[in-house]
């Protein structure tokens, strides 16, 4: 699933927004926020646009919650 978020900015107040798209719809999602560029250009408030994702079938949390006794991730290697 995809989320594009922006927000409008106003005189007195911002305001948030949000939309959904479906995991088959990445392509909308882009043109979607195109469309919103393109306001922004035009000189509208529409600020902070921005695209996140997440696949409703993931297994386990994001991250590494969970590392084995061998796990040695080093930044710098030597």
């Amino acid at each position: 699933m995809y989320m594009v978020y922006w927000t409008v900015v106003g005189i007195e107040a911002n305001e948030a927004h949000a939309q959904p798209f479906g995991t088959s719809e990445m392509v909308p999602a882009m043109q979607f926020m195109e469309e919103l560029r393109k306001r922004q250009r035009a000189g509208e408030g529409v600020r902070f646009i921005t695209m996140c994702s997440e696949h409703p079938d993931v297994v386990g949390h994001p991250g590494v919650d969970v590392t084995g006794p061998d796990y040695d991730w080093k930044k710098r290697r030597r």
